[in-house]
């Protein structure tokens, strides 16, 4: 991790980044559930989700988003602020097993209502092992422009 700065003007539409992968294990389950209060047995109970149409447990999508986010922070931009997250969805699920990396490409930049800064939205994909996009959203930016 370090610190770059980049400005509004720097940003370019369609630039993407590609982060590392990180496989997700029982322990991280175990650790969401309890940091959340969701024990719900889609997540923790092994022999009920061998009953389910997965077959087996998917991780909790509030995690995943938790950890492609996280994936996506090996740099700290000092002239930028995330303003939030927009059209979050959970398209597939997550096993213990699978290994996750994060795509983030930008996609939209427009005026802000404060002078000096402007907006920009990096569209970020989290993709399984097998190329298939798991959980999609969008990243609010609001960012220092450079005059």
């Amino acid at each position: 991790m370090y610190f770059k700065s980049t400005f509004f003007e720097d940003y370019q539409l369609g630039e993407k980044r590609v982060t590392l992968g990180r496989t997700i294990t029982e322990t991280d389950f175990v650790v969401h559930a309890g940091h959340t209060g969701d024990f719900f047995p889609h997540h923790l109970d092994a022999e009920w989700c061998k009953t389910q149409p997965f077959g087996q447990r998917i991780a909790h999508g509030t995690m995943i988003f938790s950890i492609g986010i996280g994936l996506t922070a090996s740099e700290i931009n000092p002239e930028a602020f995330s303003k939030g997250y927009d059209r979050l969805r959970f398209i597939k699920p997550v096993f213990i097993g699978s290994t996750i990396h994060s795509e983030v490409t930008i996609s939209e930049k427009a005026g802000h209502k404060n002078p000096g800064y402007g907006t920009v939205t990096e569209h970020v994909e989290v993709i399984n092992e097998h190329g298939e996009v798991v959980l999609a959203c969008d990243h609010l930016l609001v960012v220092k422009l450079r005059a």
